[in-house]
């Protein structure tokens, strides 16, 4: 069966924006580069730690519904960065465009008429690509409010910043 117009319309909406959620770039636009390996109180990551979780679990999802073989991965080790881990400015610009690139990239599949998003991924007939891209969605959205609770704990966010 074909997948309709309005369910990628949809999916597409929750992939960006997130409807209700907080767009991603809203998110992360103007940290405090000097904060990025700091971490709030009971913490034990960093804001840049943070980060390049979405982008490794994005990632992965991205080459969990594309490559036949998939390899997969194993959690925490290789959907985290090392504990002791930091990034200067270079490192955490690159962590957020490959985020951004890859989220174009799943985009793309779900934009493509020729995918039928109820299908399943090359490796494993139990999982469609429509439930991975959900997996993606909420992931991301998830961890955009804990990285946007992260500011609001350690003070970063800009003075005109709107919490509410």
């Amino acid at each position: 069966m074909p997948t309709s117009a309005e369910l990628r319309f949809q999916l597409l909406t929750l992939l960006g924006n997130g409807n209700a959620h907080m767009p991603f770039i809203d998110a992360v636009r103007d940290f405090p580069m000097d904060r990025i390996n700091d971490h709030a109180p009971n913490v034990s990551y960093s804001p840049w730690h943070l980060l390049e979780h979405i982008r490794l679990v994005q990632r992965d999802i991205l080459d969990y519904v594309q490559d036949d073989p998939y390899e997969e991965k194993i959690f925490p080790d290789d959907l985290w960065p090392k504990p002791n881990a930091t990034a200067d400015e270079s490192t955490w610009n690159a962590t957020i465009q490959s985020i951004r690139d890859d989220l174009k990239s799943l985009e793309k599949i779900v934009n493509d008429e020729s995918q039928d998003l109820e299908s399943t991924v090359p490796t494993n007939e139990r999982h469609t690509l429509l439930r991975e891209i959900i997996t993606v969605a909420s992931h991301t959205h998830y961890h955009i409010g804990e990285f946007a609770i992260l500011r609001q704990v350690m003070g970063t966010w800009a003075p005109d910043h709107n919490s509410a």
